[in-house]
């Protein structure tokens, strides 16, 4: 019997016994639209929370249990599979979603096992019926029997004999994005270290802050001080941290004055924009701009030098929303809609050339902790050719003398040195030190390219490597 159906009932239906918890039921209907849409948390959760009229400790309840389900269902269902006297394989979805939940608070949350057993039963019932709710109880039952430390030695591999496996188990990332990741701190510092791996693994599953960015002309990092909370930024000159609450009921944000971006996504722009250039310096172009964070920071720190900025993305709906970040912009500044392997620009036309290039996001597990599950090696490689006829065009664009940005959210070799490597190689272009241009950001290892770590730097992991196009 599917549960599809079955949960998206109130969260004020009631069953024989009492009413479901409606937190719980909101984590529930997050991880479904997750797993039978394809949804992505991030933009499913608020209205998920909104249709449950969650809000406060509720509404924080139920989004830790869902992220946090999300980003350690590794682990999970190992623990889950040693409980369990059948192959996860053959448990419904929805019931197998309802016994993470419970193992996430009986593991990873300050639930007393009771009450985290007598809560998923509850929400079992109401998913799948009486007989499902006994098999959840069973399960969560011999979960609770063992502590955290007790179940790390009993599902994960030996870390000295299998550090990937034990890595891959313990911080609950698929094993060949375990291998990503050291392979490129290891690229990063030269001291290969599976301690500092374990230690961006970690980071990767807690929760990001909320930074705000005050877009030039229209806000200033003074006002947005004013909001509760807040805080400078680390880092970007125009970043302010929150302490929590819902960042769209801001009024700078509503307007569009300010917009939320990560310090990591400010540092790109602002790099891009302090590099120096030969010649003119009137015209920018960001040529895969959706959703439009980047070109919205962008467009001001363009009419600070009196140029102009064009926006483009291959997808409308994307475009559109550039379109809606820089409505209200000050400056000269123009959307399209528009493949950037093929944009309706002339060649050599732009001073200054941004390619935030579409990749695995293996640097934003933090933001999207499904992301992880969905991603596979094919991915790596299906990306790479689009990235690197991405940059091909991206320096076709820039004029000799300029500057192209050639960043991405995946701190993934092939992703990022591997593309860029090739695009020197052609004798076009010659890189720019990036971390010389950023003296406000420390721990930045010697250049050429930047590159920022969650665990290093709080920041997500952003690579970005600036070329000047020598002929």
């Amino acid at each position: 019997m599917s549960d599809r159906g079955h949960h998206s009932r109130p969260a004020r239906w009631r069953t024989d016994r009492r009413p479901v918890d409606s937190a719980r039921l909101a984590a529930y209907d997050i991880l479904r639209a997750v797993d039978d849409d394809g949804a992505y948390a991030n933009l499913v959760a608020p209205q998920v929370l909104a249709d449950a009229r969650l809000h406060g400790r509720d509404a924080a309840f139920a989004t830790n249990l869902a992220y946090g389900t999300l980003r350690r269902r590794g682990f999970l269902d190992a623990v889950l599979e040693a409980c369990s006297a059948r192959p996860l394989a053959d448990v419904d979805a929805g019931v197998l979603d309802v016994a993470r939940l419970g193992a996430q608070q009986i593991l990873f949350m300050r639930v007393p096992p009771h009450a985290a057993v007598g809560e998923t039963v509850q929400l079992a019932r109401l998913v799948g019926g009486e007989a499902r709710s006994r098999f959840v109880n069973a399960v969560l039952r011999r979960v609770g029997e063992r502590d955290l430390d007790a179940w790390v030695a009993e599902v994960a591999p030996d870390a000295y004999d299998d550090p990937v496996g034990h890595l891959a188990v313990v911080q609950s990332h698929p094993r060949w994005v375990v291998e990503a990741l050291h392979d490129a701190l290891s690229s990063w510092n030269g001291r290969p270290s599976w301690a500092e791996t374990e230690d961006l693994l970690a980071a990767d599953n807690e929760s990001a802050s909320v930074t705000l960015v005050a877009r030039p002309g229209r806000s200033t990092v003074e006002q947005l001080l004013e909001i509760p909370g807040a805080e400078p930024g680390r880092w970007s000159p125009y970043a302010v941290r929150l302490g929590g609450g819902q960042p769209g009921s801001i009024p700078e944000v509503r307007s569009g004055a300010a917009g939320v971006q990560d310090e990591g996504s400010q540092l790109v722009a602002l790099a891009l924009a302090r590099a120096g250039i030969d010649g003119t310096d009137t015209t920018w172009l960001d040529m895969a701009a959706g959703p439009g964070g980047k070109a919205g920071l962008l467009a001001g720190l363009a009419h600070e030098r009196g140029a102009s900025l064009l926006a483009g993305d291959r997808a409308a709906h994307r475009a559109r929303l550039v379109a809606r970040t820089l409505d209200g912009a000050p400056g000269h500044h123009l959307v399209v809609a528009a493949d950037g392997t093929a944009g309706p620009w002339r060649p050599a036309a732009f001073d200054r050339v941004l390619l935030d290039a579409p990749c695995t996001g293996l640097g934003v597990l933090r933001r999207r902790p499904e992301s992880r599950w969905r991603r596979s090696p094919d991915d790596v490689a299906q990306l790479a050719g689009l990235q690197g006829s991405l940059l091909d065009a991206a320096i076709d664009a820039v004029r000799v003398g300029g500057v192209v940005g050639y960043a991405t959210c995946s701190p993934h070799l092939a992703e990022t040195v591997v593309v860029v490597d090739d695009a020197v190689r052609q004798g076009r272009v010659e890189r720019v030190d990036v971390p010389g241009l950023l003296p406000e950001v420390e721990h930045l290892h010697d250049g050429p390219d930047l590159r920022l770590w969650p665990h290093v730097h709080g920041t997500d992991g952003m690579y970005l490597a600036l070329l000047r196009r020598v002929r």
